[in-house]
């Protein structure tokens, strides 16, 4: 019987993920709290803790972001990248993953490599 409750705690879990990721966006987040309602009310598992910290690192990152945006630096750095993947078409296989790297970094998000994608 246990085993086949943490299968169907699996299954919703993935089915969540499957739906929201099928939705899109907010509706992401939407279909992880049904997730977790069903899970609480349903298979009557105890609520974890409020993830505080990594919210407010989310939040931070963000920010930042948004602020790197709203001063051009973003539009810079891809500039910049620019340049250089055009002085040397050869080692793209080298210097696009490094540049990529290199913006994760500075930037301290993933996200900010899908302003290089069409670059790339």
């Amino acid at each position: 019987m246990l085993t086949i409750d943490i299968l169907l705690q699996g299954l919703v879990v993935l089915g969540a993920i499957f739906v929201g990721v099928r939705t899109g966006g907010l509706g992401l987040g939407l279909w992880g709290v049904v997730g977790v309602g069903v899970l609480v009310f349903v298979f009557r598992l105890p609520p974890g803790n409020q993830p505080i910290d990594a919210m407010l690192i989310i939040l931070a990152v963000i920010t930042a972001s948004a602020a790197m945006q709203a001063a051009g630096g973003i539009d810079y750095l891809v500039s910049v990248a620019a340049r250089l993947i055009q002085r040397n078409p050869g080692r793209i296989t080298i210097i696009a993953p490094l540049v990529a790297f290199l913006f994760t970094i500075a930037a301290g998000t993933g996200n900010i490599y899908f302003a290089l994608i069409p670059i790339i």
